[in-house]
């Protein structure tokens, strides 16, 4: 599992003109599956994001959780985070997961941090999605399960 997170003072995704999901200040994540990733995996990573502690405190120093802003996050399907642009131009997906594997595991992540206490907004797993963002920092973390202490 891979995600890529960006703290924002705001988030949207539009689907097909609509406003699918809309958030202020929070994260943003691009979420990431391969056929490799289990409940296990979604869960650490869940918890993981959670206890980030990447917003700034009274002192400027990045000390605070998304729980202790009371932020929200917007979560959006990303397989084009296993790219594998060794070899051509033309990036391969063979590394992500497999669309009904993934679709179960994103959205469980999403339910995950919804358990957790989270407002979790998402877009529609492989829908064509217009996502707009203006970046907190910016700040911008690449997490990736394989890197983990699992």
């Amino acid at each position: 599992m891979k995600t890529v997170i960006q703290r924002v003072s705001e988030a949207s995704v539009t689907i097909e003109g609509e406003v699918k999901g809309s958030i202020q200040q929070g994260y943003l994540i691009l979420v990431g599956i391969s056929d490799e990733d289990d409940e296990t995996v979604v869960k650490k990573m869940a918890d993981k994001i959670r206890k980030l502690r990447i917003f700034e405190d009274e002192n400027g120093k990045m000390n605070l959780s998304i729980e202790q802003i009371g932020g929200a996050i917007l979560s959006i399907s990303q397989f084009t985070l296993y790219a594998d642009c060794r070899k051509g131009n033309r990036p391969g997906f063979d590394k992500a997961g497999k669309p009904a594997h993934a679709e179960k595991l994103y959205l469980y992540f999403n339910q995950v941090l919804r358990d957790m206490g989270l407002t979790v907004e998402e877009g529609i797993f492989g829908a064509e999605m217009k996502v707009r963002l203006l970046n907190d920092g910016p700040v911008t973390i690449l997490l990736d399960s394989q890197e983990l202490k699992m």
